[in-house]
């Protein structure tokens, strides 16, 4: 009898399902509604302009939509923080839902059929904002309800993973749906990824044990609004990582990115090859927050927070790279490490967050953070117009980056930051 064992066949490599995909199927649900979400919102960033140009407005009126949607956001942020705390969170996250689907819809039609006026763009983008300022705290403290503790930082980085995919497939997708259908049917198709959401939000059973782990206290819901809101404060107040981390955060939206809102346009156009040169840059970016997300997937630093301070330093030299002087394929290399940089930040902030400030309270504390970041960019948008006429582009490239690095080695300083380990929970199963 023959003793040779058969061949092995060959092998291929077959691309595996993520592992909290996998292992949490509440996550999975939420994961998938919002992929097709976040893709929806990152064509409508492009085509919302080219809509209000096409019922017949102007520079100005695209500024004022555009600011109708986003000062909602700024003037509600804390009080969705409080309800988000008080009230069921999947249930605010399918009203938000049903709102933005209504106004997109209600767009989609009315730019379809003709109908449309600016004001009416306004109006709906109004009523948008103020839906999407209640959604975010809420996703945020629903989240951890849906994996374990152990999964907690891989559902964060795919979650970041499907943003830094959709900045590079929205923009394409954006472009077909406008040359096909135009922009009331690019709204039409927004409306319909809002439809998905609600259908995926509304069998999700989150976890129990997720208000145990962080002692819920069944008080919280009972209190004053206005005292809920003060104990929010005092939240993040008692926490001095939450503190200095929120001033970091602040300060690269307010210094760094204008960056590349404001000032890397235009050097495009000035200096490279215009809008060419800077869909290069931005594609680098978008690769290099890929990276990021997928190796976050995996590498669980032992002190998260410690890690994503690092990292705010890289993302702080983002004007430096675009203020550089070099071709646009260098500058691109040079952002596909601020990509890797920005998203681990962003990730491993939210981890922390998730992981050490308790349920009753986290919704409240991350309105801060939405605050601190999406609610003050305009702000850095308009100075950094003052200063670049005082000083000119590259001086004031140069000033950013001084002072947004400054800020970020601060941040990292911080004991508190520094020395934050990660929940029990989680070094129980041996990090990295």
């Amino acid at each position: 009898m023959s003793t040779r064992k058969p061949l092995d066949r060959p092998r291929f490599w077959r691309p595996q399902m993520p592992s909290v995909l996998r292992e949490e199927p509440q996550y999975r649900l939420l994961f998938t509604g919002q992929v097709l979400s976040i893709l929806g919102d990152r064509v409508m960033m492009v085509v919302l302009p080219f809509a209000v140009l096409a019922v017949g407005g102007s520079v100005g009126d695209v500024a004022i939509v555009s600011a109708a949607q986003f000062i909602p956001f700024a003037v509600l942020a804390l009080p969705a923080g409080v309800w988000a705390d008080r009230l069921d969170r999947k249930k605010i996250l399918i009203a938000s839902d049903v709102t933005r689907l209504s106004c997109q819809l209600a767009a989609g039609i009315l730019v379809v059929t003709g109908a449309a006026h600016v004001l009416h763009l306004a109006l709906l983008a109004a009523l948008y904002g103020a839906a999407d300022s209640f959604f975010a705290p809420a996703f945020t403290g629903l989240l951890p309800g849906t994996v374990s503790p152990t999964n907690l930082q891989p559902a964060n980085a795919l979650r970041g993973l499907s943003f830094s995919a959709s900045s590079i497939v929205g923009p394409v997708l954006a472009g077909f749906l406008v040359a096909v259908a135009g922009p009331g049917g690019a709204f039409l198709f927004d409306a319909g990824t809002f439809a998905v959401s609600i259908a995926c939000l509304i069998p999700i059973r989150t976890r129990v044990a997720a208000q145990v782990l962080h002692d819920e206290d069944p008080d919280a819901t009972t209190t004053h609004f206005l005292s809920s809101l003060k104990e929010g404060w005092s939240e993040v107040r008692s926490r001095p990582w939450v503190t200095s981390f929120l001033g970091g955060m602040c300060s690269y939206h307010v210094i760094v990115l204008p960056a590349i809102f404001v000032l890397g346009p235009v050097l495009a156009e000035e200096e490279l090859d215009g809008a060419r040169s800077w869909a290069i840059i931005t594609a680098g970016f978008g690769v290099g927050c890929v990276v990021g997300d997928v190796l976050l997937l995996r590498w669980r630093p032992r002190f998260a927070l410690r890690v994503a301070s690092l990292m705010l330093i890289g993302a702080s030299c983002q004007a430096a790279f675009i203020g550089s002087g070099l071709g646009e394929w260098s500058i691109a290399g040079l952002e596909v490490l601020a990509g890797i940089c920005v998203t681990g930040t962003f990730t491993l902030w939210e981890t922390s967050l998730q992981e050490h400030v308790p349920d009753r309270a986290l919704s409240r504390v991350s309105s801060y953070d939405y605050l601190t970041s999406a609610g003050v960019i305009p702000l850095g948008n308009l100075l950094i117009g003052f200063v670049t006429v005082a000083i000119g582009q590259h001086h004031a490239l140069l000033a950013m980056t001084v002072l947004g690095v400054t800020v970020a080695v601060a941040v990292a300083l911080v004991p508190a930051v520094r020395q934050l380990p990660r929940a029990q929970t989680v070094t129980a199963v041996g990090e990295v």
